[in-house]
C-alpha cells in the first residue's frame, strides 16, 4: 500500500522524507503527465501546502527563490535586469495556466535537457539549496543537474530554494528560444545571455545554451571572446567566430544535431545583442 502525505511545514516534510522513499509532488505539471494511466507505485509527498517555500526574498548576499515559487511569481516579482532572461524564459514554460502552478525547483528536478528555466539560472551563477532532516547543503546548478533526468538529490533530501549571488545579479540579460512554432513548444535550442557593460565595453559575459546537450551548458569560449569588446553589433561577429566545444546535440524529431549546432550560433548572437540593448524581443523571435 502506498502512502500520500501533504505536510504543512517544512520540518514535517523533512521528517517524512527521513522515514523512507517518497516521490515529491510540487506543481504537478510534469508529475501527472509522466504518470499517465499507470498505477502509483511510490509514496507521494505533496509539498503544495508548504507556503514557506513560495516566494522570492533578498538577503545581504543573495536573491533566494523558494522551491515552490511559480513561473508566474518570477514574472511578476520586481527583480534586477539581470533576471530578464529568466523572466522571458518563464513566459515560455507552457501556457499561462501552467506558469501559474509549475514551480521553478520542479523545472530543475525534472532535469530535462529542454528545461526552459535552466539557462537563465546558469548565467546568474545560481546554486541549489538542498535540505534533509539533518543537514543543509548548497550545490552550484551545474553540479546539481547531472544528466538527462538525473540530479544530485540524495535520499531524504528535497530542494528548498534556488539562490542567486548578488555579484552575478548585475548587468542585463536576454533569452531566445528556437522552436517549431512561436508558443507552447519544446525547444530545439535556447540561449540565455547576461552582459555587464561599463563605459561601452563588455566587462563580464555569461552565455548558456539548453537543448543542445544532455544538460544546459555555459559557453566559456564565447564568454571569453566577448570580454573587452565594444558593446555594438560587432559582438555578433565575435559569437560567430568563437569556439563552441561544450555542446553535443542529439538528432530527434525537432531537429538534427547539425541544424542545432548551426542555429545555436545565430540565437546566441541574437541573445547577446538583445542583452546589449541592440535588438528587441520582436526582432529576435526565433
Amino acid at each position: 500500500m502506498i502512502r500520500y502525505a501533504k505536510p504543512t511545514t517544512v520540518d514535517e516534510a523533512l521528517a517524512l522524507l527521513g522515514e523512507g522513499a517518497w516521490r515529491i509532488l510540487a506543481g504537478g505539471t510534469d508529475f501527472y503527465p509522466a504518470q499517465g494511466t499507470k498505477p502509483f507505485r511510490d509514496n507521494v509527498l505533496d509539498i503544495n501546502g508548504l507556503t514557506a517555500l513560495r516566494g522570492i526574498a533578498e538577503t545581504d548576499d543573495h536573491f533566494v527563490i523558494g522551491a515552490r515559487t511559480t513561473w508566474t511569481d518570477i514574472i511578476r516579482h520586481p527583480l534586477p535586469p539581470a533576471f530578464d532572461a529568466l523572466k522571458q524564459a518563464a513566459r515560455e514554460v507552457g501556457s499561462p495556466q501552467i506558469q501559474n502552478v509549475a514551480s521553478v525547483a520542479g523545472n530543475l528536478c525534472n532535469a530535462s535537457p529542454a528545461a526552459d528555466g535552466v539557462p537563465g539560472l546558469l548565467v546568474l551563477d545560481a546554486e541549489v539549496e538542498l535540505r534533509s532532516a539533518t543537514v543543509t547543503r548548497y550545490l552550484p546548478l551545474p553540479d546539481f543537474i547531472l544528466g538527462n533526468r538525473r540530479t544530485a538529490l540524495r535520499a531524504g533530501e528535497m530542494v528548498s530554494a534556488i539562490r542567486v549571488p548578488k555579484p552575478a545579479a548585475t548587468g542585463t540579460s536576454a533569452f531566445v528560444k528556437l522552436g517549431a512554432r512561436r508558443y507552447l513548444v519544446i525547444s530545439i535550442a535556447m540561449v540565455a545571455a547576461r552582459l555587464v557593460v561599463e563605459n561601452g565595453t563588455v566587462t563580464e559575459a555569461a552565455i548558456a545554451v539548453g537543448s543542445c546537450s544532455a544538460v544546459a551548458r555555459r559557453l566559456a569560449g564565447v564568454e571569453a571572446a566577448l570580454l573587452g569588446l565594444p558593446a555594438d553589433h560587432r559582438l555578433a561577429d565575435a559569437v560567430q567566430s568563437a569556439p563552441i566545444t561544450e555542446l553535443s546535440p542529439i538528432a530527434d524529431v525537432r531537429g538534427s544535431a547539425e541544424y542545432r549546432l548551426d542555429a545555436v550560433r545565430e540565437i546566441v548572437a541574437r541573445a547577446v545583442l538583445t542583452a546589449a540593448g541592440l535588438m528587441n524581443d520582436h526582432m529576435v523571435a526565433a
